[in-house]
């Protein structure tokens, strides 16, 4: 048995295509390296991998709880409320929500996670993730929610000193926890454009954007990685780098019961619209396409 599998190694042992063991790969699911220059995967770690997405499977048959996990969005949890419709939410952040989807913990999450060598949101860290049985028991879809402004949100007397993400040096910024999207992209952003984590001074991460917001409001911090809806809101100054897709995965049998179909019916209706229309940083036009339907 050798120390490395390479990436053909790893695809026969898994009996996939090597394609799907570049995706793994590209969103971190399974352990690798590129000390090399090529991909490598040492033995002990996918075998170590392999174990611990075994014994997270539970049984097909439970049944899962009315509840919205994953990363928070403010438009979603508006309209949960006041939809009426009965499902419960705890929004904590995409990876999380992923890992509590992956349990059974939740009829859908929501997640934001950006690709950066496949240039796709979600996708590839939803497929990355049926190897586990149980997360894709009774089949999954991946729809999209909206599209949203994510930028630097600083204080508004501040923002002629920022023009692209190279002026966050030696500032003062408040981060996420690591499992949220956010985190997740500004640490790749900062990595594409060779910006140095330790040019900057960090404040405690933040468990919510609001929290991380306030923050800026308070003068705790120059600036933070949020979203244009909630530096509108607070009345603090906004300088756009990317527009994100935040996704919803939904269990597939779940979507047909009358909890979700009528939270549906309350995103198309006029007042989904008129509070849409209210917020910042918001693209509705592609809201429910699918992106990911599993086999």
């Amino acid at each position: 048995m050798t120390e490395y599998l390479t990436t053909k190694e790893l695809a026969e042992l898994l009996r996939i295509k090597e394609r799907k063991v570049y995706d793994l790969a590209a969103s971190g699911s399974v352990p690798c390296s590129r000390a090399t220059g090529k991909l490598l995967f040492p033995r002990n770690a996918v075998d170590a991998w392999l174990e611990s997405h075994e014994s997270r499977v539970s049984h097909p048959s439970k049944p899962r709880p009315l509840v919205i996990i994953g990363s928070h969005d403010p438009l979603l949890e508006w309209s949960l409320r006041e939809s009426r419709c009965g499902l419960a939410s705890y929004l904590d952040s995409s990876l999380d929500g992923l890992d509590r989807f992956e349990q059974g913990d939740g009829i859908a999450t929501g997640l934001h996670v950006y690709n950066v060598e496949l240039n796709d949101w979600n996708t590839p860290l939803v497929k990355s993730r049926l190897f586990n049985q149980n997360f894709a028991s009774s089949g999954v879809v991946l729809v999209e929610w909206a599209k949203r402004e994510r930028g630097m949100i600083v204080n508004p007397d501040k923002v002629e000193e920022y023009q692209s993400l190279l002026d966050i040096k030696s500032k003062t910024m408040v981060p996420r926890q690591v499992e949220a999207g956010s985190q997740v992209l500004l640490e790749a952003l900062m990595a594409e454009q060779s910006i140095d984590p330790g040019s900057l001074l960090w404040t405690s991460a933040a468990r919510s954007e609001m929290d991380a917001v306030v923050d800026v409001l308070e003068g705790k911090a120059d600036l933070t990685f949020g979203l244009a809806t909630l530096a509108s809101q607070f009345r603090l100054g906004f300088i756009p780098v990317v527009e994100e897709r935040y996704d919803l995965l939904v269990d597939r049998k779940a979507w047909f019961e009358p909890t979700w179909q009528k939270f549906i019916q309350f995103c198309q209706s006029k007042a989904f619209a008129n509070r849409a229309n209210e917020l910042t940083g918001y693209n509705l036009t592609q809201q429910f396409h699918v992106n990911f339907n599993s086999e």
